[in-house]
């Protein structure tokens, strides 16, 4: 398995109290926006602050980043920032049996499991990133796009439930 293309180990022993920031270089952003299906990330920028509780270490900051991505309805290009508050939890693996049920809670669900005493910070980035994107973004060709498409102006939801509530 390769590397990620966003790779930043940070070794747990290493945290302080001065915030870690991450930035991808050009070649990094080009490589994840191949990864990611998006014509470019033009940047990605992260500064976190870590804490330690055992072996469990927290990650809190703000995650920024330039990108084009594809209008959900035209295909076109279009650019959007995304500026989010994230949170990480990377926690040390657990030991399951091979047939047993898991039961997971809500937040177990956004733990990011590591060996050893290092985690990929910028591995976690890079997928913080993917699910800030709107997958439904439309550009401003949407609506004549879909025009094209359905022959006719499309209606919205509200008009269809209307029409549906017609009493003849």
């Amino acid at each position: 398995m390769s590397a990620p293309e966003f790779s930043r180990p940070f070794d747990r022993r290493g945290i302080t109290a001065e915030p870690v920031v991450l930035t991808a270089t050009p070649a990094e952003c080009a490589a994840l926006a191949v990864r990611f299906a998006l014509p470019a990330i033009k940047r990605l920028t992260a500064s976190l602050d870590l804490m330690a509780e055992g072996d469990v270490i927290h990650a809190r900051g703000r995650m920024q980043a330039q990108i084009v991505q594809s209008c959900a309805i035209s295909g076109d290009d279009l650019p959007a920032r995304i500026d989010e508050e994230i949170t990480l939890r990377f926690v040390p693996p657990r030991a399951y049996k091979p047939d047993e049920e898991i039961d997971l809670e809500a937040g177990d669900l956004d733990e990011i499991e590591y060996e050893g005493t290092s985690f990929d910070l910028g591995e976690a980035v890079a997928q913080s990133l993917v699910l800030a994107i709107d997958p439904f973004a439309e550009g401003p060709n949407a609506q004549r796009v879909r025009a094209e498409v359905l022959g006719a102006e499309p209606e919205g939801p509200l008009a269809a439930a209307l029409r549906g509530l017609r009493l003849d």
